[in-house]
């Protein structure tokens, strides 16, 4: 389990989370949502521990503040908004160093079983910086997946934490690698991720947070969240859930205005 208590960060002089209080289980897809500048990226980056933060955080009941990186590598991979690269690596380059710092780096074939799980199996030997910044987004998806491919070790969950994984994708892209986050769930694993798309968290999720103003207003299953009220004081705008026969919970703006 994840498990985040009284997680406090702070840009400079702004304070971004204030006294956050936030958990996840493996088994399950648990997203992150909220407005812009809400917080959402900084809660993944604490948790993570890549910022300063005040608080504890434990994954699978160790502190993330005391673990050393190789532990942290071999419970987690963590797949950021951005991910550039310097220098002329080429795809399969990229995959493997994922690999490399996992716990499975003697396993080259995962290298291929990556890229086949995103869709570039063709890929390997194309230069990174020739790729699309969709296809970029998808060869760090599995760069991250090579470093944790087993959802299970030990018989403890592995986690993929993954900030805005759908931001650059087309919608059949973006189901792919929602897909690819339910599978691991249902394996075992554990993941995290960071949404806009509140259909797509809806489809996929079995928790949200929702996140406003650097707190976390509401966790629980995307129904109990995902009412009229909560979203639509989150995001500052009038909005409604609908409910469509076949295809699941759905959400509209039914005014094209800022409320206020």
């Amino acid at each position: 389990m994840l498990s985040a208590k009284h997680i406090s960060a702070s840009y400079g002089q702004r304070k971004i989370l204030h006294d956050v209080a936030f958990h996840a289980k493996g088994g399950a897809v648990t997203a992150i949502v909220g407005p812009n500048g809400s917080g959402k990226s900084t809660l993944l980056k604490a948790v993570t521990g890549e910022i300063d933060h005040t608080g504890v955080v434990t994954l699978n009941g160790v502190d993330i503040d005391t673990a050393k990186p190789w532990e942290l590598a071999a419970m987690r991979g963590v797949l950021p908004q951005a991910t550039p690269l310097a220098f002329p690596f080429t795809v399969s380059e990229v995959v493997r160093l994922g690999l490399a710092s996992g716990i499975s780096a003697a396993r080259h074939e995962l290298v291929q079983h990556a890229l086949d799980r995103v869709g570039l199996v063709t890929y390997g030997a194309r230069f990174y910086q020739e790729l699309s910044g969709g296809e970029q987004q998808r060869v760090q998806l599995a760069r991250v997946l090579a470093q944790v491919w087993d959802p299970v070790g030990h018989g403890k969950p592995r986690w993929l934490f993954l900030d805005e994984p759908v931001s650059a994708l087309d919608i059949g892209h973006q189901l792919q690698v929602m897909q690819i986050a339910r599978d691991y769930a249902d394996a075992g694993g554990g993941v995290v991720a960071v949404m806009h798309d509140l259909n797509l968290t809806a489809m996929f999720a079995d928790q949200v947070a929702l996140i406003s103003e650097g707190r976390v207003v509401a966790q629980a299953a995307p129904n109990a969240v995902f009412t009229n009220e909560n979203l639509s004081a989150a995001y500052h705008c009038t909005l409604r859930v609908n409910a469509a026969p076949d295809s699941g919970t759905f959400l509209l703006p039914h005014l094209a205005r800022r409320a206020g």
